[in-house]
Formats: C-alpha cells, structure tokens, sequence
C-alpha cells in the first residue's frame, strides 16, 4: 500500500510504508541503541586538553563545494572561537590530479616526508583523519608508524558511488573502508542510522557527530526568485552528479516547474534530457537562500547520502523536504513533530504531500540542529597525542 504520510508523523507512521510491522522504526531503535553504545567514545582514550592544537587532514576542502567541505569549515570557524588552534591539511598544499570522470575533485600526490614535515611544524595535541583518500591514508600511516592515536570520520558513499562509476564490487570498497578505520580510537557517523549501517558492516568504536545549520544564511524571508515560472516550483539543490539520482526527481510528472541549482559532470546530459527543467549553476551565500526559500517544495532524489546539509538549509527557509525514506532524509524528518514535508518511496507522491506542509513548521524543526553543537561532538571525541 502506498503511502504519502508527511514526515511530521515520526517514524511509527513512516514505518507503516510497508503495510506490516514498522521497519523504519526498528531500524531507528537499533541505530539509537547503536549511539548511546558509543556515546562516549573508545574506551581508554582521553582528550585533548583546553585549548588545544587540533589538526584536521581532509581530501575534501576549498574550493570544492560539497557537504564534506561545508561541514568542515563551519566547524573549523566554531572550535577557532573557541579558542582552539585548528590547522587543516587538504590538497590545496599539494600537487594534484583530477579524480577520473569529475574534474572539479583534486587529488593530493602526498610525499611522505613533507607530509610529516608539515605535521611536526604543527605540534598538534589532537588529529582528525576526515577522509579516505590520498591525505587521510598518508595521515593514518603516519599515526600508526609514531603509535598515534587519531579519529576518523564516514562522510561518503565510496562503495555506491564507486560502483555507480566504474562499477567496482562493494564488497571490495566497503573491506578497504574497514581496513581504514578499524585503528581509529573513534569513528564519526552522521546519524544514527547510519551508525547502525556501518555497526553491522563490522565498523568499531562508532560515535555520532551530527550537523547544523545557520539560520541567519538562510532565512525564511519572502522573495521570488523564480519570476515568470509557473508553480508550484519543486526545487533540487547540490551536486549534480550521477550518485544523486537527479533524474528520478527530473522525470516525474509534476505540476508547475523544476528547478536545479549547482553544477557538476552530469549537468550536460541532464539538461540535454530534461530540456524543460531549469539549471541555474551553483549558488551561494544570498543567492542559494533565496533559491531555497523561493521554492515551493525542495526535492532530494539520492538513495546514497550520509546526511544531506541540504535537507537543513531548505527547512530553514521554511521549504518543506520531498525524498525517499533512506538514511539522511529518515533522521532529520524521521522525529519532526509538525508537518515539515513526506518521505515516501514514490517520489510524486512525497512531492504533492509536501505541498501542504507549515512552512513556519520547517523552519522551527531545522533550529533542532546547531553548528555549536556539532563542533562539540567533534571536540568530545578527538584522542589526546602523547606530550613530551
């Protein structure tokens, strides 16, 4: 039986899309159960002490635009307010390579000696390994040669999205992804739900680190920035790139417009496909908000997120969310007590449900999320290095 149940009615309802025993809800309890198991890290491992010299290696960071480096900079921005002295090591230091079939991504050519040389010039009391790639591997080498304690963080997909490419078996990705973060003294998760995915794919040591979202970047302000477009306008915002599932958004028959903001390497063959959409490139700061807040409904067709900003920035701007009940949609519209949007696996039917949210609702439910707060889950769960 299909349902087009509005995510305000919390995951007993959601659960129901099954027709049978709730699924949704199981899942959830087992992810919260999840959680609260490693609510307080690895055992053993203490803090660094306040302030404290936090080093974070990411193979994502600016200029690249994407959730990964969002996060990052904004929690950056908050421990430096703090009164930590944070340094990030990303590929900018380092010459690179574009990442095969997506240009805009730049991979470092790491040399081991001034990797570690750039490391020791630092003297941090705390790293973070935030990605799994050429940085994050020089980073966790380096940790386990010196007998280093370190954190890691799961941000990406690989194994989906390495398939989706080049078609190369998950089991495969999804050992490598073991391998790299069975050392950590902690592993950083999203949401619970995908704590309890990885829990069960034999990750340890798993912890949550949630997201946020600036309400001052994105507020819900009246503004129409879609003149002359009929409505309602059903609006997708980020990457546009084959792991999104953009096209399941592009082709469903929906009334009024389709808008896709941002850009990426599968913009021309979807713009060439869906002729009748509007693609607008990437936006930022004021333009973005009033993009979102200019929307009747914010559509999000990926099946393969950890989390989704996105989802966030539109209830902010009082846009209800549209999107399949998988992990990132479930947990930020799985607990809203007032109608802030539908999950649903028919993606019209969670669109047209969608139409009768409380934009004043989606606004109020995205303030449960604070980039404060993210920064001190991230603060709570670095491993002290050894001194002297």
């Amino acid at each position: 039986m299909r349902s087009t149940t509005p995510a305000g009615a919390g995951f007993g309802a959601l659960g129901r899309v099954s027709g049978t025993a709730p699924p949704v809800r199981k899942a959830g309890e087992a992810a919260q159960a999840t959680a609260n198991r490693h609510a307080r890290g690895a055992e053993g491992v203490s803090g660094p002490a306040s302030p404290a010299r936090i080093l974070i290696v990411t193979d994502a960071w600016r200029p690249q635009v994407n959730g990964v480096v969002r996060t990052l900079s904004t929690v950056v921005e908050h421990l430096r307010t703090r009164g930590d002295v944070v340094e990030v090591i990303g590929p900018e230091r380092f010459p690179t390579v574009a990442l095969p079939s997506y240009a805009e991504i730049r991979l470092a050519l790491v040399r081991s000696g001034r990797f570690a040389g750039m490391v020791d010039a630092f003297a941090p009391s705390a790293i973070h390994i935030a990605t799994e790639g050429p940085l994050g591997w020089a980073a966790r080498r380096l940790c386990r040669r010196r007998n280093w304690p370190f954190t890691t963080s799961f941000h990406t997909r690989f194994p989906e999205y390495l398939h989706l490419r080049a078609h190369v078996p998950q089991a495969l990705s999804w050992a490598l992804l073991r391998r790299f973060h069975a050392p950590a003294a902690a592993t950083l998760a999203a949401t619970t739900s995908l704590l309890g995915e990885l829990e069960s794919r034999g990750f340890r040591h798993l912890r949550r680190w949630s997201r946020g979202v600036d309400l001052d970047r994105f507020p819900a302000a009246p503004r129409d920035p879609w003149p002359g477009l009929p409505r309602p306008v059903f609006l997708y915002a980020g990457r546009v790139a084959v792991e999104k599932n953009i096209e399941a958004f592009l082709s469903l028959d929906l009334p009024g417009s389709k808008v896709v903001v941002g850009d990426g390497p599968h913009r021309a063959a979807l713009q060439a496909r869906f002729p009748e959409a509007r693609f607008t490139g990437y936006r930022e700061g004021v333009p973005l908000a009033a993009a979102y807040a200019g929307a009747d409904v914010f559509v999000f067709p990926s099946r393969t997120d950890t989390f989704g900003l996105v989802l966030l920035e539109a209830l902010a701007t009082g846009t209800p969310v549209a999107a399949f009940p998988v992990t990132g949609p479930l947990d930020v519209l799985g607990g809203a007590t007032e109608p802030v949007g539908a999950l649903d696996e028919d993606l019209r039917a969670a669109c047209l449900a969608a139409l009768g949210a409380d934009r004043a609702a989606c606004r109020r439910h995205a303030a449960k999320w604070s980039w404060a707060a993210s920064a001190t889950q991230l603060r709570d769960a670095l491993a002290a290095l050894p001194q002297g």
